[in-house]
């Protein structure tokens, strides 16, 4: 059972990647835009420029996309976790210590889920596979000719 488990990791870490990634990706969408419910539930957008509300949905469109189409995963998981760290420590975490008690839990997951991918890679699925396996057939140097 490991061994079939084990094999089908890469495409379970994928669908974990595109997943995490399409939720950030809409939290930043409803902040910026005010689709699903807008931002903080008011239906509304964030001005542009606000700190730290407005960057920090800049961050989650664009790292959600990103992560989405595993373009870049692990640079764009990195920013996404700090931006989450930011957000738990500087926004819920003076309110009270627990996230069920401040409403970090969110901000809390994200983090860990996006410093995961950094360690992980995008599994399959990727654009990074796909751009890697296209370089690394161009990389191959051609057969010698052999002479006879």
């Amino acid at each position: 059972m490991t061994g079939r488990l084990n094999s089908a990791q890469p495409y379970a870490l994928g669908l974990y990647r595109i997943v995490v990634g399409l939720l950030f990706l809409c939290h930043g969408a409803a902040s910026l835009f005010g689709v699903l419910g807008g931002a903080a539930g008011t239906g509304g957008t964030l001005e542009a420029g606000t700190w730290p509300g407005w960057y920090a949905a800049v961050i989650q469109l664009v790292g959600g996309a990103f992560v989405l189409l595993g373009l870049g995963t692990r640079v764009a998981a990195l920013v996404a976790a700090g931006s989450m760290a930011y957000a738990y420590f500087k926004v819920h975490q003076p309110a009270a210590l627990w996230p069920m008690e401040n409403g970090g839990e969110a901000a809390a997951m994200f983090c860990w889920a996006f410093l995961l991918l950094v360690f992980t890679g995008s599994g399959a699925f990727g654009l990074d596979r796909l751009f890697a396996k296209r370089s690394a057939t161009e990389r191959k140097p051609a057969a010698e000719p052999v002479t006879v």
